[in-house]
């Protein structure tokens, strides 16, 4: 807060509690010159008379005191613009405060799994346990409570992993995070293959993911292998199975991240792609990285025996 908007809200305050304080003296006794009761002329039911009469003093004395309460209060604690009380206190400090006392806690629970492998981790049921419940509160947002995914956000729950679905590969995957990018091509293949070109390579890229699909009657798909060779293949593979050290997806299987239309390809060819999966290391931690791990890991092989659906 600057120097000038500082002075602003002490004059405010100040003024706030003097007019306050101000308001109270004047109205804490008659005043020469009020109406007597019986020169008002306001009277109902023959002894019910309006005049004015100041509050009880008690009354009067609670609300002084409320006036010294709250300057000991601006004194003790900030709320006089810049100046930041005699406590020392700040939201920031209760915060970080209480964020350390309730990880302290955290630590205790999840001490035992401290460097524990991802394999081991999900052999034990406690662990999944404690994996399903971080997996709730964290992932699921993305992948959905049953860890299905949807389209953008990948299915945990099968054996397809296009960053390696090994124990290391899934942790380093919670912890550091992924950068998945697809490069607009639409352009690129309308000047190598004409006005069809793009239609040609998604008619290519449905018979990777057909078993015994031909080309030989199939003019457009035949058109477009020329193209994916020449430029999809840098990526995904001659054969289209991917790349997981890059995130390229293996291409000849069923499972389509952003959807198996027409329509989606295009999309997917035309526009490019970028999937972002945000470093959960520093959130997390690594103990409770692992345990999310383990339990990710699990889905797909059979090792979360009792470990339910994460709610």
């Amino acid at each position: 807060m600057s120097t000038g908007w500082s002075w602003y809200v002490i004059v405010l305050v100040a003024l706030n509690i003097g007019g306050c304080a101000w308001l109270l003296w004047w109205t804490a006794k008659r005043r020469p010159g009020d109406p007597k009761p019986e020169d008002t002329s306001h009277v109902w039911d023959g002894d019910i008379t309006e005049y004015n009469k100041p509050l009880p003093r008690w009354w009067i004395n609670l609300f002084y005191l409320t006036i010294a309460f709250a300057i000991g209060y601006l004194v003790w604690y900030p709320g006089l613009g810049n100046f930041a009380g005699k406590s020392g206190w700040t939201s920031a400090g209760e915060h970080d405060r209480d964020k350390a006392a309730y990880n302290a806690k955290l630590e205790e629970t999840f001490a035992p799994y401290k460097g524990q492998s991802i394999d081991v981790l999900a052999r034990d049921p406690a662990a999944l346990k404690l994996g399903r419940s971080i997996f709730g509160n964290t992932c699921s947002t993305c992948h959905g409570s049953s860890a299905q995914g949807a389209i953008g956000y990948p299915n945990l729950s099968d054996k397809i992993w296009h960053w390696g679905g090994s124990p290391e590969r899934v942790l380093e995957t919670v912890m550091k995070g992924r950068e998945g990018v697809m490069a607009p091509w639409g352009t690129v293949l309308t000047g190598m293959g004409g006005e069809h070109a793009v239609d040609n390579v998604v008619a290519y890229v449905r018979t990777l993911s057909t078993p015994g699909q031909s080309l030989q009657n199939n003019y457009m798909a035949a058109q477009g292998q020329k193209l994916f060779d020449n430029i999809c293949a840098a990526c995904h593979g001659k054969d289209g199975k991917g790349n997981q050290q890059l995130g390229a997806p293996d291409l000849t299987d069923a499972y389509w991240l952003y959807g198996d239309s027409t329509a989606a390809l295009r999309e997917t060819i035309v526009n490019g792609r970028h999937g972002s999966m945000p470093a959960h290391g520093p959130l997390l931690g690594e103990t409770r990285a692992r345990l999310v791990a383990a339990y990710v890991w699990s889905l797909s092989n059979g090792n979360a025996k009792g470990a339910g659906t994460p709610r």
